[in-house]
């Protein structure tokens, strides 16, 4: 018998018609959310399993002459993307020129805050007021949305970048001036963190949208959290060992952690570093395996452009996937976060994860999908 671990978030904001479904499996509309498993299930018009994924990455985070990532080829294949808002990478000529590539390919966008640290790439911590804290996090949302606006886009969603993440996972001062901030630009907007995060729960007792995420190219520890970047097999580079493990997590919502242990996994994002050599070649694997497997590929926030209907499923909380394109050893969005140093990494195992349904359940769930299950 395999030993189990549970380590998982459950969602945030989720809707349910299912009144008339005779068992867990059972799909009563189009629209309706399996809430056990933390995945949205899509109409079967999209002629897949009824499991929808948004790929999401972090782009737009060149500055001036400097390149960072190939974000041309990653948006012909994500289906979300958070740029970088000019405080810790990115510059107006580079927002605009992401926002009109983004646009052209129909991809969602969202901004990536960070704190003012272009220098350290917003991987410094910051012991900002709250009150500079908010109004930096306001000015990088309100730039955003209005260059957005001028190539015919919408922003969607916030999600924290690299230290400030990190540290709104803990610090309750500073995740409520983030949340203050993206109340005061635009209440609309979802935010994207990591589960158990202190943010999450700010934002969601302030009545926004809260997404979390897992992580594709991690390694886990038995308890959920991940494997520290010092210790061999923290990271994984192989694309068709993530492609495989982003299914698993998909289809079984669980990971086999390093000691073999498997640890249930209830996120509504998965995230793939994306700087590397291998990166675009990892994303095209991962949504080339899930495509072949009838999963379908779309953002979990609609555009404006969008029908009502869609708009009203952007509130729904499914599974979707994060490219990021940021450095390997920075501190990235996590689920939970580890970061460089072992404080850091002390820290982000203190905050754990939110507990979520039996992954019996979850199997069972999926199975009646006629999904199959890795044993």
């Amino acid at each position: 018998m395999r030993k189990t671990n549970v380590a998982a978030s459950e969602n945030a904001y989720y809707e349910t018609d299912v009144s008339n479904a005779t068992d867990a499996g059972a799909v009563a509309s189009s629209r309706e959310i399996e809430i056990a498993s933390g995945s949205e299930i899509a109409s079967t018009a999209d002629g897949g399993t009824g499991v929808a994924i948004d790929l999401n990455s972090d782009m737009g985070e060149s500055f001036g002459r400097w390149k960072l990532g190939d974000d041309e080829a990653l948006l012909q294949v994500v289906s979300s993307a958070n740029v970088a808002c000019g405080f810790h990478a990115g510059d107006p000529s580079v927002m605009l020129r992401t926002l009109e590539y983004a646009a052209s390919r129909g991809v969602v966008v969202g901004t990536h805050v960070a704190y003012r640290d272009l220098a350290g790439f917003g991987r410094r911590h910051v012991d900002a007021a709250p009150a500079e804290l908010r109004a930096d996090v306001m000015y990088q949302i309100a730039a955003l949305e209005g260059v957005a606006r001028s190539v015919g886009a919408a922003v969607r969603y916030v999600k924290p970048h690299g230290a400030l993440y990190n540290r709104i996972v803990r610090d309750e001062v500073q995740a409520q001036a983030v949340v203050d901030a993206i109340r005061s630009v635009d209440d609309s907007l979802a935010i994207l963190t990591q589960p158990g995060a202190v943010v999450g729960q700010v934002a969601e007792a302030e009545g926004l949208r809260v997404f979390h995420e897992a992580f594709a190219d991690r390694a886990y520890n038995a308890d959920g959290t991940l494997v520290s970047r010092r210790l061999p097999g923290a990271v994984i580079t192989d694309p068709a060992e993530v492609a495989a493990r982003v299914l698993r997590m998909v289809q079984c919502h669980e990971v086999e952690a390093i000691d073999g242990s498997i640890v249930a996994l209830h996120a509504d994002s998965v995230c793939v570093h994306g700087d590397s050599p291998f990166a675009v070649a990892m994303a095209r694997a991962v949504r080339a395996r899930l495509e072949a497997e009838a999963i379908v590929i779309r953002s979990f926030a609609p555009s404006m452009s969008d029908s009502a209907e869609s708009d009203s499923q952007s509130a729904v909380t499914g599974a979707w996937m994060s490219v990021s394109g940021e450095s390997d050893n920075q501190t990235l969005k996590p689920g939970p976060q580890m970061t460089d140093s072992a404080e850091s990494d002390n820290q982000s195992a203190k905050t754990g994860v939110q507990l979520s349904v039996s992954p019996e359940s979850d199997t069972q769930a999926a199975r009646g999908r006629g999904l199959t299950c890795v044993s």
